[in-house]
Order: C-alpha cells, then structure tokens, then sequence
C-alpha cells in the first residue's frame, strides 16, 4: 500500500507539473484532426487540401512567399543572433538553387511567388534538429517556434480551403439582406467605392499591397511582442499570433452559418470591375450572377429581400468581416509597442477598413461585426490567459451577446432598419462602441492589478 501510495503521489506531482505540456500535446492533437479533417473534404470536393498545398511548395512555387519568410522569422524568436543569421542564409541559399534549377530546366512562375520554399525547409530542418540534437526545455522551446510559423502558414492554407467549401456547399447567399440593413449606415461601400476608384491605379494598388499583406503586418507586432523569448527561454502567455490563429479558426464557422459574397459581387461586376487598375491577376466577371450592375454608383433599393443563388467561385466570406477583426487585433497588439509601431497599427487599421468598403468586398455592418468579434474573442484569450474572473467572462459574454444580436437583425429585421436609419444606425454604433468600451475598461482594471506596486521615494531627513 505505501508503495502504491508513492507511486500515486509522484503521478499527481508529474501531471501537476506539466499541465501546460499536457494542453500543447492535447491543442496539437486537435489541430492535426482539424487538418485532416479538412483535407478530407477538401478531397471531396475535387480539391487539394491544406496538407497537401503545404506539401507541394517544398517543390513549387508557394503562393505567398513574403508569408513564409514571415513565419521563419517567427520561429527565429527562439535561436540566438547566430543561428538566426545562419537560418536566414540557408533559406535564402536554398531559394537561389530553386530559382537556378527553374531557370535552367525553363519552368515558368506563372501563379505564386519565386521564392519562399527556402524558408519553408529551413523551417522543417529545424523541427527534425529540435527532434534528433535537442533535449529537454531546448528542445520544447524549438518545437514551439517552428510551431508557431507553421501554424501561421497552415492557417493561410486551412483559410483558403475553407474559403472554397463555402462556395462549393452555399449556393444561396445572403446579400439582399445585408445590403438592405447597411441602408442603415447610409451604404458605406458605396461611397468608399467612388472613392477608390477615382484615385485609379495608385490608389487601388497601394491599398491592395496593405490589404493583402495583413499577416506580415501581424508578424511585425508579434515579433516585437516576442523579442525576449531568445534569452528568457520561454514564450509569453498572450500574443497576437494567437488572437490571429483563433479569429482565422472560427471566423469561417460564421460563414457557413451567414454566407455573404459581398457588395461589388452581388451588385455589380465582381473582381472585373477593377480589372483595368490592377497590377496583379483578374477573376472573370460575375456580372451574370449578380441583382444588377449598381455598385457603387447606385444605391441598392430597399424592397423586400431574398436568398439569391451565385456561382461556384467566388467564397462567401463576409460575415463578418475577418480582415477588419485581424487589424483590429493588431491595432490593440500594438498600442503598448513603441511609438512607430503605434502608428504603423493605426495606419494598418484604417487603410484595411477603407480597403474592405472601398474595393467592394464588405458592407458596413459586417465591419461592425468584425470589431465586435475582434474585441470578444482578445478578452476571451486573454482571460483565458491570466485566469476566468467574473469580469472576463461578463465581458465575453456579452461581446457575444452583441455579435448574435447584431446577425439576428441583419438577417430577420433588415428592412425596418432601412426605413429607420436615424434610429437603427446609430443603435449599430452604439453596440459596438459598448463592446469597445467594455474592453477597454475591464483589460485596464486588469492591468491596474498586475501592475507592480510603487516603492516609495526615501526621505532625506531618514537618511
């Protein structure tokens, strides 16, 4: 019986100690099966997987190789200022044999980008030596960096995938709905869209750049959150990598419930419209598919709205607005960096939301909804983090609370909030300044708690 006891005793002391490496192994787990479940469906659908995608660039072109350097240098928070010069030489190595093997045997880039699979093997060469020359919290503190850049390419991929499904599983979309609540906003997207398109090819194309390169921008404020992880030997507990992960996760959820395609789709010609500005490669028009050709130099009408049917193509990715919760995201992350990355986070901010309703790609109530979702689920990370208390999970309730709320009226009351505009409008406003200003408030309490107490100054007549 003692031994029996002994052996009990240092069972619950091990578990006791590793419960962080217990949630790792049990988050790790998840996401594989995630992974795979995904790439079965994918499959079904006659299309590569995320797996699959992530395969195939160790040998061709990756789609964004400015994302897979972003990753290396994610992982590279963890090795000293030597390994890090060595890991972006071998990467950058690697890419120039690709670019001479492509060159000589005459393969054309046509899709994607020349360069990226360097950092990619670099990346895996660095998970197999954390594996065979590495041991204990070494080894760990590895496997989370390559981890982390993994993940944040992975979620790229498992993104665009589920991008995809939502075309190919939601024939009917939801844009008369949407449409006809945003009269209650006065239909920003509208006038944005004048306003793009009358800046031309530099206006268009610059925003385009910041637009697509969101995930970078998230890189730059992570690695400064992370800057210490090299000689404190250990990751922080909250970071916008994983504020990131989780609106990229459950973000697509909403879409399959609220499928959207967006206004210069479902009013007007599709990516066509901007075919004769844009440097990068076009989609061919979904003029056909469409109520009418109205974006954005006619008001949509406020009438009775309906399920419509679209294409194939084109995913139903608006509900709500991702890009608007990531950069939201990004603009809380960088409010306690320095004064440039202050700035570069608002900057970021508002060059998307003009991007989103200028490039006709949003309405303004999924904006709305974007920050509401952005500030829910930061406080619930966040709490999570630092431990549940009735604050924390007040407020994640309620920013819920406010999301449900707000899809329910777009898709059940769209039309008495278009015929009440001095009403519901600002009504919209205020629940989502209410979700803002709740976080803002209960974080800074937070704050106050952690803060460390102030010694006081010694007197001169004591010393």
């Amino acid at each position: 019986m003692r031994a029996f006891s002994r052996i009990k005793g240092r069972t619950a002391r091990s578990v006791g100690r590793h419960p962080r490496a217990i949630l790792w192994a049990a988050v790790g787990v998840v996401a594989l099966g995630f992974l795979i479940a995904l790439e079965v469906a994918a499959r079904r659908c006659g299309l590569p997987g995320p797996i699959s995608n992530q395969v195939a660039e160790l040998i061709f072109p990756p789609k964004s190789g400015f994302l897979l350097y972003a990753s290396l240098a994610l992982m590279m928070v963890v090795l000293t200022w030597r390994q890090r010069f060595i890991a972006a030489g071998a990467a950058i190595g690697i890419d120039a044999v690709f670019f001479l093997v492509r060159r000589a045997v005459d393969a054309k880039v046509i899709e994607g980008h020349p360069f990226g699979n360097g950092a990619l093997w670099v990346m895996l060469g660095c998970a197999v030596i954390a594996v065979t020359r590495r041991t204990g919290q070494e080894r760990a503190l590895l496997l989370k960096g390559v981890g982390l850049g993994l993940l944040l390419v992975a979620g790229r991929k498992t993104g665009d995938i589920w991008l995809i499904i939502t075309s190919k599983t939601r024939p009917m979309v939801l844009d008369q709905y949407v449409a006809t609540a945003d009269h209650a906003l006065g239909e920003p997207s509208w006038l944005a869209g004048r306003i793009i398109t009358a800046t031309g090819s530099i206006g268009f194309n610059f925003l385009d750049i910041v637009y697509g390169q969101l995930a970078v921008a998230a890189v730059v404020v992570a690695l400064y959150q992370l800057r210490n992880v090299a000689v404190e030997r250990r990751f922080p507990g909250h970071h916008l990598v994983r504020t990131f992960l989780v609106i990229g996760l459950l973000g697509p959820a909403i879409y399959m419930i609220f499928p959207v395609v967006g206004p210069v789709f479902a009013y007007g010609t599709g990516a066509e419209h901007w075919a004769s500005v844009s440097l990068w490669s076009h989609t061919p028009s979904s003029e056909q598919w469409a109520v009418a050709d109205l974006w954005p130099v006619t008001p949509s009408p406020i009438a009775g709205p309906r399920h419509m049917p679209f294409d194939e193509i084109t995913p139903r990715n608006c509900m709500p607005s991702l890009h608007t919760a990531w950069a939201t995201a990004i603009f809380i992350h960088s409010r306690k960096g320095p004064r440039f990355l202050r700035f570069a986070g608002t900057f970021w901010l508002i060059a998307t939301l003009t991007a989103t309703l200028g490039f006709g790609y949003h309405y303004g109530v999924d904006l709305i909804a974007g920050v509401v979702f952005a500030c829910t689920i930061e406080a619930g990370l966040r709490s999570l983090d630092r431990g549940w208390d009735r604050a924390g999970i007040q407020l994640v309730a309620y920013g819920a609370a406010v999301f449900v709320a707000l899809l329910v009226s777009y898709r059940y009351l769209p039309l008495p909030m278009a015929e009440h505009p001095w009403v519901s409008g600002p009504l919209l406003l205020l629940a989502m300044t209410s979700v803002i200003y709740g976080y803002a408030r209960t974080t800074a309490l937070w704050e106050q708690k952690t803060a460390p107490a102030r010694q006081p100054e010694p007197q001169p007549e004591l010393i």
